[in-house]
């Protein structure tokens, strides 16, 4: 199972979209799932309950910082993986992805999650690609 869809499998297993992306690249980072989800558990519904960023791209950043080795900041590879995740989604704001207030839902919990998980696989080398 690709870590896209692994991510997606811990969303369905009661974590939110934060946690689901975090958990998903918990093999290469130096905490356990325990500890990430509880780092991510603030993050479900977006950043701020659907006022801010989506809680999956929020923790493709969180994940990305944490597999820094250079102990550069990783401003850059933030915004390549917010440009990606917009591209992709449609938006970053969760508010906006979801529909509130438009009633046009963006992209689904699930393909937000499967995009922000390959938005970090792009900047840390691996293959990527997108889905709707």
């Amino acid at each position: 199972m690709n870590r896209a869809e692994k991510a997606v499998e811990y969303k369905h297993s009661g974590n939110n979209c934060c946690q689901a992306v975090l958990m998903a690249f918990a093999d290469k980072l130096p905490l356990d799932e325990k500890t990430l989800a509880a780092i991510g558990s603030g993050f479900g519904s977006g950043m701020g309950c659907m006022e801010a960023t989506c809680g999956a791209l929020c923790g493709a950043v969180m994940a990305a910082g944490m597999l820094n080795q250079s102990g550069r900041p990783t401003v850059m590879q933030s915004k390549a993986m917010l440009e990606e995740f917009k591209t992709n989604c449609g938006a970053v704001k969760c508010s906006e992805l979801k529909g509130i207030g438009t009633g046009v839902v963006l992209c689904s919990c699930d393909d937000c999650v499967r995009n922000a998980v390959l938005a970090l696989e792009a900047v840390i080398g691996a293959a990527a690609g997108a889905v709707r």
